[in-house]
């Protein structure tokens, strides 16, 4: 039977990072998947619970977490409604928060376990870089990753966010406003080295499935190109009328995947099992 469980951990200053674990209990050694997801995102966003239960169905242990300042309170998990965390948010927080899921994982399954990293988005864009410079990531997919962590605002906003401390982006789905402090840019710019996705793809040498599709309007599917080239040894998959989220939408109430995220996990299933 598919199962959940769930797990809580420190994460960013202190900040609860809240996670689960969907796995089959008939089969209770198996491989690990580690789900990142992106800006604005949330692991129980859309579909991403019924991407959780196919992988697990298919032999798979899927972790996937809210990274602790995504915006998504613990006592309201299905959405994003803490905005002042959401605001503090910086890339280096997301990869503590990341590292700090792999010692988890480490720790509960054993040092020689080996994790099958899966990022979407910005979650792609951290995947890349942990995936560059840690030991214990097996496999690397990335769904619709950006190249550049800066794509996600305009150059022109810089100054003013400087000046004022403060920016907003809009959510397509809610409209509303929301709030980015200048912390983000100025991780940015002080570790600019280190959070150079293209740099960070040029160093992968884990097998790499890069999945995007071509009706992405968020982030082109020139973007997929360029990591690709960036690495030879990648596998660049073209999905053909996706959209960034793969035809998935929140809330998500459909019972099945819908038809391209579908196709996205028989991609990956093929891809894991090489």
């Amino acid at each position: 039977m598919i199962t959940q469980s769930n797990f809580s951990l420190s994460g960013s200053d202190r900040k609860l990072i809240i996670g689960d674990i969907t796995f089959d209990e008939k089969n209770p050694n198996t491989p690990i998947i580690l789900f990142v997801h992106g800006f604005k995102g949330f692991k129980d966003w859309g579909a991403h619970n019924l991407v959780a239960r196919y992988f697990a169905s298919n032999g798979y242990r899927y972790i996937k977490f809210n990274l602790s300042h995504s915006g998504v309170p613990v006592d309201n998990p299905k959405d994003v409604t803490d905005m002042n965390a959401f605001a503090s948010n910086t890339v280096s927080k997301e990869l503590f928060d990341l590292n700090a899921v792999l010692d988890f994982i480490e720790k509960a399954y054993g040092k020689d376990t080996k994790v099958n990293l899966i990022g979407h988005s910005r979650g792609g864009g951290l995947s890349i870089i942990e995936a560059s410079n840690d030991l214990r990531i097996n496999k690397l997919i990335t769904w619709s990753a950006i190249g550049d962590f800066s794509s996600l605002w305009k150059k022109e906003q810089e100054a003013d966010w400087k000046k004022n401390g403060k920016i907003f982006v809009t959510n397509a789905r809610t409209k509303e406003q929301m709030p980015l402090n200048v912390t983000l840019l100025e991780d940015m710019e002080e570790n600019a080295a280190a959070l150079n996705i293209l740099d960070a793809a040029k160093r992968v040498n884990v097998p790499w499935l890069i999945i995007h599709g071509d009706d992405d309007v968020n982030v082109p599917f020139e973007t997929a190109q360029t990591l690709a080239e960036a690495n030879p040894g990648s596998r660049l998959v073209k999905i053909e009328g996706a959209n960034h989220v793969y035809g998935a939408t929140q809330p998500y109430t459909n019972e099945t995947l819908p038809p391209l995220l579908f196709k996205v996990c028989e991609k990956v299933l093929i891809f894991l099992e090489e």
